[in-house]
């Protein structure tokens, strides 16, 4: 007798159990830079870049990883176009700056080792407010610091305007 109404009850269950889902959103929303955004992000960095006596690349790539800018100085070599893609693209997809990884992966067939990442310093996350909007890396310095103190510098030139949306 209990199985009986306990079966009598399923349908209603189920009913209740949809319409609550049923209230909650069945997308999300997800912000994105602005073009303009990025292009202030990579001038800012080559500004920097600039003061510091180099002529470097900088990508600044959107949360998938697409770029959005990629900006290259008069005197910097072509490859470090390619490589400032890598940079900010890893740098996103793991959510980390990139001098903070460079001895996490250092045995042979590691994830670091698949094309298209580049664990080298100069690259940094756009994570504001815990959202994850895209990455920066910087290529063409003598040293991944300096790459890195330049892509820090893009960030700085938007991040309070970001966190003030």
């Amino acid at each position: 007798m209990k199985y009986i109404k306990f079966l009598s009850l399923l349908p209603m269950m189920f009913l209740l159990s949809n319409s609550v889902q049923a209230e909650e959103p069945l997308t999300i929303s997800i912000k994105r830079m602005k073009m303009e955004t990025a292009l202030r992000i990579a001038q800012a960095a080559i500004t920097q870049c600039r003061k510091e006596g180099v002529q470097i690349a900088v990508t600044v790539v959107d949360r998938s990883g697409h770029p959005q800018v990629m900006l290259r100085d008069v005197l910097a070599m072509d490859i470090t176009l390619e490589i400032s893609k890598q940079k900010a693209h890893t740098a996103m997809a793991f959510n980390a700056a990139l001098s903070t990884m460079e001895e996490r992966f250092t045995k042979p067939f590691q994830v670091a080792k698949i094309d298209g990442l580049v664990i080298s310093a100069g690259g940094i996350p756009i994570n504001i407010g815990g959202s994850i909007l895209g990455g920066i890396g910087v290529s063409g310095a003598p040293s991944g610091e300096i790459d890195e103190k330049c892509a820090q510098a893009g960030l700085d030139a938007v991040s309070d305007d970001l966190e003030m949306e």
